[in-house]
């Protein structure tokens, strides 16, 4: 249990007994049964602290109830062309589960663009991939492995990583900050693969500002990683980039190989199909009669906190050596993402 002692748990369960609705809804949607593991992440998230682990908490009820995430999934991104637009330039989706249970979600952190949308479809698309591991994915896997799983595993691949990535960095950390205190501690491992020299540079920095439990959580492996990841998943279940030879170049999903039935991050892929229409579903029940309403799920992101802020920095700052290096000035001032 780490730095969640079963009497901080107690005392943490003592405090939220106390909730009042909506507070106690939306609380049920995050711990879907799973309180005891619940309260224990979020008391890892703040070092066993109890008290900072219950205002963290509280935090993040009130964010949701402010920003309505429990109706999230009722929200699908209209037209499908915007949201396939989304899915190219924000490569992430689920291959499938590790030999344990855990869900193996896959990352191209590389080649991911998000360049053809507003940063409000990214976002709301990435909170929504939460809320249906968390709702749907895990559960799920509960049943079919008959035990407890409220974790998940990710691979992180880094192929076509360069110094433009800077003028993602503002996104990537509302995205993380969303995940930091809204979702903590929901990622068993992370496995790095494909790494380029930019990105080991970038490691080397900022592995020492991490806390330890972060550390220990992240496995860089040498090429796409497919030897390690075989002794905990089956080959059906790597992510696409882990299976071929080679790391490849180009961008976006297309990079990925000719069948989109095989890459995790194509709408056209088994899991994103479940997951849109599962939405689509959500949103008729929500409204039988009108038609889907376009436009993007507004959501406010809480700034970072002070240890990612100085992380962010640190990676701004080496990326800029890394180019002054090579001969190539970019400045992260000048370089703006889609707003609307």
């Amino acid at each position: 249990m780490g730095l969640a002692s079963q009497d901080s748990i107690k005392q943490l369960s003592a405090l939220m007994e106390e909730l009042e609705e909506p507070l106690k809804n939306t609380f049920q949607n995050v711990h879907q049964g799973y309180q005891h593991e619940t309260l224990a992440r979020f008391l890892r998230a703040r070092e066993g602290s109890v008290s900072k682990a219950h205002k963290m908490l509280m935090d993040c009820l009130n964010w949701r109830i402010q920003n309505e995430i429990d109706n999230i999934l009722s929200k699908p991104i209209v037209p499908v062309d915007l949201y396939r637009s989304v899915r190219d330039s924000q490569l992430i989706g689920m291959s499938g589960y590790t030999k344990e249970g855990h869900p193996v979600f896959a990352l191209g952190v590389g080649l991911s663009t998000f360049d053809k949308a507003s940063v409000h479809y990214y976002v709301q698309s990435h909170i929504q991939i939460n809320e249906y591991r968390d709702r749907i994915v895990l559960p799920e896997a509960c049943k079919k492995y008959g035990k407890k799983i409220v974790t998940c595993l990710k691979v992180l691949d880094m192929t076509g990583l360069k110094l433009s990535a800077l003028s993602q960095i503002k996104l990537v950390t509302m995205i993380s900050t969303v995940d930091d205190l809204n979702y903590p501690e929901k990622t068993e491992t992370y496995y790095i693969v494909n790494a380029p020299y930019i990105f080991s540079a970038c490691w080397k920095v900022v592995k020492p500002l991490l806390q330890e439990r972060t550390r220990k959580k992240v496995k860089v492996l040498s090429g796409n990683g497919r030897d390690e990841l075989l002794k905990i998943m089956d080959y059906d279940s790597l992510p696409h980039f882990c299976k071929r030879d080679g790391s490849g170049s180009g961008s976006g999903s297309a990079h990925y190989g000719s069948s989109e039935n095989s890459n995790c991050f194509s709408l056209d892929h088994p899991f994103h199909q479940e997951l849109y229409n599962f939405i689509k579903q959500q949103a008729s029940y929500a409204n039988p009669v009108g038609p889907i309403k376009h436009g993007s799920f507004h959501v406010d992101v809480p700034p970072p906190d002070a240890d990612e802020t100085l992380i962010v920095k640190t990676i701004e700052s080496e990326m800029h050596k890394f180019g002054d290096i090579n001969g190539i000035s970019h400045s992260v001032n000048g370089l703006k993402i889609l707003d609307n």
